[in-house]
């Protein structure tokens, strides 16, 4: 039941490529220890090293978007948490970017409408961007907002919130509806909203000019997945024609043939290695430059990417790898322009790894070329400085 109350295609573009090869690099942390808010590196793709510029102060910006000119970034403000108030409404921040510079100015911030703010997706025209609301509480419970980008990249207030009822099995964390990512299709005309507490990604259409408002329901409504996973992350394939979702609760990755606005379940597989006791906790997806590979995070006792090849010929995955992140709850992680490296971040031990990645074969080297310490990070995104 679902009631309105008002990609690849789409995945981060980093910009021209540098002549050196340095790029920004943007990281989101959560702030209730050693962190401030959002850090600016230097990131050099020739030697994967990083170099702290700036720091921009804002509360748990666990998640960050840039607009496609790179003026603009926007942040999550991820409240009030396990312990808030569930009267507490979490936030969104814009922000200017200086790229050249690597500074950030605070613009404004506006409500998320609900509470846990996780995940920023701007739509295709960049006329909205979208918060999913997780919401630790069950009053809200999970949701997403409508927010409208105004000219001068300031945000507005929610046009539009989304509420999802329901739940799954997995008492403590399916007792209601949590939404963890709001992502557009690749032809911009769908938009899916990932839930991880219902077991289902809800489906939308995304029409800016409907009176309606401009997300209205598909005549579908959702694709069901089995009870119990805890749907989090969807990301698409290169050729737009599958798509790629994390489950938390019982790590695995599935495959859906993708077709007009249309998911179909060809294919599951378990993050873990066989034998493997103990928890864990699928978390973020991402895809090679060249489309060729796929990378997920395991949290819990696994701490660990898992990669996966893609057959090119009908989009299915085979795992071909793991790699431990050497720490605590790797939640986030990033590959780079050039394919060459992926930085992950461990939330729970401060830390960030940079791993050398081979191009041809997909796999990480298991002796990281640089690392550095910082506060939970949990986001990262590299954006040219020109």
């Amino acid at each position: 039941m679902v009631s309105i109350v008002a990609s690849h295609a789409y995945a981060q573009d980093a910009g021209p490529v540098p002549a050196d090869g340095v790029y920004n690099m943007l990281v989101g942390t959560y702030t209730s220890g050693k962190s401030e808010g959002i850090y600016v590196y230097r990131f050099d793709t020739k030697t994967g090293a990083a170099t702290r510029v700036s720091v921009a102060q804002t509360v748990n910006p666990s998640f960050l978007v840039v607009s496609r000119d790179r003026r603009f970034v926007y942040a999550v403000n991820e409240l009030p948490g396990d312990n808030g108030p569930a009267t507490q409404r979490g936030g969104v921040s814009a922000f200017r970017f200086d790229a050249a510079q690597g500074q950030l100015t605070f613009l404004n911030k506006v409500s998320s409408d609900g509470n846990d703010p996780c995940y920023l997706s701007l739509s295709p025209d960049e006329k909205y961007l979208l918060t999913a609301n997780y919401s630790v509480a069950a009053d809200p419970g999970g949701s997403f907002a409508v927010l409208p980008v105004q000219g001068d990249g300031q945000l507005g207030t929610s046009v539009l919130t989304v509420h999802h009822e329901g739940g799954g099995p997995v008492k403590g964390r399916q007792d209601n509806s949590h939404v963890h990512s709001t992502v557009f299709s690749p032809d911009g005309r769908y938009l899916f909203a990932q839930d991880l507490g219902a077991d289902k990604l809800y489906s939308y259409r995304y029409t800016p000019g409907d009176s309606h408002g401009p997300v209205t329901p598909t005549d579908w409504g959702y694709t069901q997945q089995q009870a119990g996973t805890g749907p989090r992350h969807l990301i698409f394939g290169a050729d737009g024609k599958h798509a790629y979702l994390t489950s938390e609760l019982n790590a695995s990755v599935s495959t859906f043939d993708y077709a007009d606005g249309k998911l179909k379940l060809v294919q599951t597989l378990p993050m873990t290695q066989p034998g493997f006791k103990g928890a864990v906790g699928g978390a973020a997806i991402h895809l090679s430059p060249d489309g060729r590979f796929v990378y997920a995070s395991n949290r819990g006792d696994a701490n660990e990417i898992v990669i996966f090849s893609v057959d090119p010929a009908n989009g299915h995955l085979k795992k071909i790898g793991h790699q431990s992140s050497l720490g605590k709850s790797p939640r986030e992680f990033a590959i780079d322009p050039t394919g060459n490296w992926l930085i992950v971040g461990n939330q729970n031990s401060d830390t960030v790894y940079v791993f050398k990645r081979d191009r041809q074969t997909g796999l990480l080297d298991p002796t990281p070329k640089q690392h550095f310490e910082l506060g939970a990070p949990v986001d990262f995104k590299l954006v040219s400085p020109s």
